[in-house]
This record gives structure tokens, C-alpha cells and sequence, in this order.
């Protein structure tokens, strides 16, 4: 019987183990795309306890306390932070096969210390463990992102941002690590959701353009794109609820910006012509500046209505969102090619049924400008667990090159979770031993260790042009 998360966890042959290790565990990491805040890792933050650094926004964890019957008031509620780390602790036996279990005892083992198991019975001492490791110089914001050996973090970011932290944070040559903003203009385009009206007025602002049609809302983004290139933007990320596409003339698509600037209700099918000429107008400006312009879509926001209006969005009640968009996206990625604006390009979609369709509609737009040109980004969001990692990974080598991948992303809000690049190039040299095991690909130590170091680093930093 193996031992829980030892060394060699999920390295079940010889070849994973010398992948791992000697061409794996030590690459840098490049965080691509990730929700963490820019003026924390400025400012240096330091936590309390391990409540406020696992709990205090991670909604992976909440859903979980939610499926054990966990009252609200100790999941986003003002109940002591002990007392919801313990209502924590109490479901982790019960999480066997879920990635929070493997997450979180990675994160307590490589930061903490801590090899023994969470439960209800251990929450005091691993509490008052973390509590006192918390108080190390090292483990700060800074002190985690560098024992991380973290080279690149991308944030999320709003258009209207000023963008201040980043520009403290490039001037501030004590600190190696790369922080860049990504552009994420999605509530630019969302003219039929609530506060569109309100949005666009603080664009306006931002961007010192009275958007009044289609031309003043393109102009507007294209300032702030050009305002995020000069502060070390490479990429931009665009998160659809479902694909879109639909072409409609300028007369069409002003007549719905008006009805949104009026304050009325604009439905998902009036918008979905505006939606797609405002990305295709983006994407044009991102192939301009050699940015990877990132598209997640097939998720269902906020089915429970009750708690959306008592919680708000983004607070772990979102799942996955079947929707028939295979033909949209091809249609939207072959206008932006007619019109020579398609740029690097990752597509995401949180449905793993589409992880086929993907990999084919990848080898249809490739270029010769660069080997991988568009990308069918990691395993996403409720599909990054061992299974759903896995699965990307043999469909895209089964319908293209895994060898021109650019690997894994946290897409998370906590500083611990680069463990989650650890697990992923864990499940990769797992995957590759046994296919060399099973002698369907030669023990050819240089090919492997290239292909490797590639996925795990090399290929991002390639990609994203650092």
C-alpha cells in the first residue's frame, strides 16, 4: 500500500519519477491567468490565520461546506475564523476523489509543514500550526510567490483600471517576479446584464470618449487596450457564458446600445450581434500587439436565483453550462482569420464534451507564425481535478500536438494554489511514463525531458512573449 502524498505521489513508474524530478518539479512557474490581487502582492500582505488565506474567498471550499449541510454564517457569514476552519476540517474525510483534498494537503505539506491528515480531530493543532507559520518573514505574499518560484503572474483586470499597483509593482526592482495585467473587458460587452448603462458611463470616464454608438464603444476599448500595452500587458481574457456569434450591420447593433444606454432591458439574442463585432474589433487590436487573447465560455452563472440576490455572483453557485456553440466559435474564429485579426488564441470550455471538438477546431486555424498558434487551455475550473486533467491531455495528443502546450494555470484567488501546477505536472509525468512503459513511446531520455520542460515552462514563456 503506498503512503498518502509522499514523494512520488501519482508517479506510478520509473520514468514518471524521473520526469518529475528531474524535469518538472523545478521549472518556474508562468501563472498566466489567475484572479489574485495586484495591490496585495505590492503591498506585501501578511495573514492572520488560515481561515483568511483559504477561506476567505475561495469558493471551491464553500461549495464543499455547503454540500455538508454548513451553515451559510460559517462560510460567508462573520462566524469566528477558527470556527469555520473547523467546519472546514470536519468534511475533509468525506472529499475522498475530489482535488480540494489532494489541494489542500499539498498546500499544508509545502508551506506549512504539515504531513499528517486535516479532520475535525486535527483542526486545533493544524490552526495553531498555521497561525505561528504565518508569522515567518517567508511567508508573506512575496515570501510565498518567491519559495513558488514563480517567474509570471497574469491578473484579471477591468478596462476602467488604473492599473496602479502593476506600475508600482514594475518600478519596484526588489521584486524579480513579473506581475501583468490581463485585459478582461467582458462587462464592456455584457449590454444585457444589469448595470451595463452604469458600466459604460465609467468607461467613458476612463477612456475620455462619450460612447454614444458602436464607433465611440470601440474607440474607448482600443484606448485602454493601447493604455494596458504600455504597462506590460500580453494577453486578454474574455469569459462567455455561451459562445456567440451573429453578424448584423451598424445600424442594428447602435440601435441596441441605445436601448442599453436608455436603461431597458436588452435580451441575450439582441446582444449577441454587439458581442460579436466588439470581439472581433478586440481581437483585431490584440493581434496588433502580439497579445494571446484567451476565450472561456459554457459556464451557468448564478442558476440560484435566492442565493444570487442575497450573496451576489461569484460566490461558488455557478456550474457547468452545455450550450450547442461548437459552430459559433468556428464561425467567430474564421472572420477574425478572413480578416486577418486572429490573434494567439486559448479556448476553455467548461463543458469536458467539448474537449474534442476543441483540439480538432485547433488544428483548422494554425499558422506558420508560431508552432501552436491556438491553444485548447488546461482542464478548467470544476474539469482541474486528476480525471479532468488528464482527459485534456490525452485528447490533445490524441487530435493534435501535446508537445506545443502551453500547461497549467491556477485561475485562483488564493497565493497557495501553486500547488495546483505542482499536481498538474505530477498527473503529465504520470501520463507520459506509463505511455513509455507501455512502450508506445520510445525511452528516449532527451525527447522526454524536452517535451516536458516545454509544457511545463518552456512553451508559456515562449507564448506569451516573455
Amino acid at each position: 500500500m503506498a503512503q498518502f502524498l509522499k514523494d512520488d505521489f501519482l508517479l506510478n513508474t520509473e520514468v514518471a519519477k524521473e520526469l518529475y524530478f528531474g524535469h518538472a518539479k523545478d521549472r518556474p512557474i508562468v501563472d498566466y491567468h489567475c484572479h489574485v490581487n495586484p495591490k496585495e502582492i505590492y503591498e506585501d500582505k501578511r495573514f492572520e490565520n488560515i481561515t483568511e488565506l483559504w477561506l476567505s474567498g475561495d469558493h471551491y471550499k464553500w461549495r464543499l461546506m455547503r454540500s455538508n449541510g454548513v451553515d451559510e454564517y460559517y462560510i460567508t457569514g462573520d462566524a469566528d475564523p477558527y470556527e469555520k476552519f473547523v467546519r472546514f476540517a470536519e468534511l475533509m474525510p468525506k472529499a475522498i476523489g475530489n482535488p480540494m483534498y489532494h489541494w489542500c494537503h499539498l498546500e499544508l505539506k509545502n508551506y506549512f509543514g504539515y504531513t499528517g491528515v486535516l479532520n475535525g480531530e486535527t483542526a486545533k493543532e493544524v490552526y495553531q500550526l498555521c497561525k505561528e507559520k504565518l508569522k515567518d518573514e517567508g511567508m508573506s505574499v512575496r515570501g510565498i510567490i518567491k519559495q513558488s518560484n514563480v517567474a509570471f503572474i497574469g491578473t484579471t483586470d477591468d478596462p476602467v483600471d488604473s492599473l496602479e499597483y502593476h506600475k508600482l509593482l514594475a518600478a519596484d526592482e526588489s521584486f524579480k517576479t513579473v506581475v501583468a495585467p490581463s485585459f478582461r473587458p467582458d462587462k464592456a460587452l455584457n449590454v444585457d446584464k444589469a448595470g451595463w448603462k452604469e458600466y459604460i458611463e465609467t468607461l467613458s470616464k476612463a477612456s475620455g470618449v462619450d460612447i454614444k454608438d458602436l464607433e465611440g464603444l470601440k474607440k474607448a476599448l482600443s484606448l485602454r487596450i493601447e493604455y494596458f500595452a504600455q504597462h506590460g500587458c500580453c494577453a486578454s481574457d474574455h469569459g462567455l457564458d455561451r459562445m456567440v456569434y451573429a453578424e448584423a450591420n451598424e445600424e442594428h447593433i447602435n440601435a441596441v446600445i441605445a436601448k442599453g444606454l436608455a436603461g431597458e432591458v436588452v435580451s441575450s439574442v439582441e446582444a449577441e450581434a454587439m458581442k460579436t463585432e466588439l470581439l472581433i474589433h478586440c481581437a483585431a487590436e490584440y493581434t496588433k500587439r502580439g497579445w494571446v487573447m484567451q476565450l472561456h465560455y459554457n459556464c451557468m452563472r448564478n442558476p440560484n436565483s435566492q442565493m444570487f440576490a442575497k450573496l451576489g455572483a461569484d460566490t461558488g453557485f455557478d456550474c457547468i453550462g452545455p450550450d450547442n456553440g461548437s459552430r459559433k466559435l468556428a464561425s467567430l474564429l474564421d472572420k477574425m482569420n478572413r480578416e486577418g485579426s486572429l490573434p494567439k488564441t486559448i479556448i476553455y470550455s467548461l463543458d469536458p464534451a467539448d474537449n474534442a471538438f476543441i483540439d480538432t477546431l485547433i488544428g483548422a486555424f494554425q499558422g506558420s507564425e508560431i508552432a501552436g498558434k491556438i491553444q485548447h487551455g488546461s482542464a478548467w475550473w470544476f474539469n482541474d481535478n486528476k480525471q479532468g486533467m488528464r482527459d485534456q491531455l490525452v485528447s490533445l495528443a490524441n487530435l493534435s500536438l501535446l508537445g506545443n502546450f502551453v500547461g497549467m494555470l491556477t485561475d485562483s484567488r488564493s497565493f497557495l494554489s501553486y500547488t495546483r501546477h505542482e499536481y498538474f505536472r505530477r498527473i503529465l509525468c504520470r501520463l507520459i511514463g506509463e505511455w513509455v512503459e507501455n512502450g508506445e513511446y520510445p525511452d528516449d531520455q532527451a525527447s522526454l525531458a524536452t517535451l516536458v520542460e516545454d509544457i511545463c515552462y518552456n512553451n508559456a514563456k515562449k507564448y506569451f512573449g516573455l
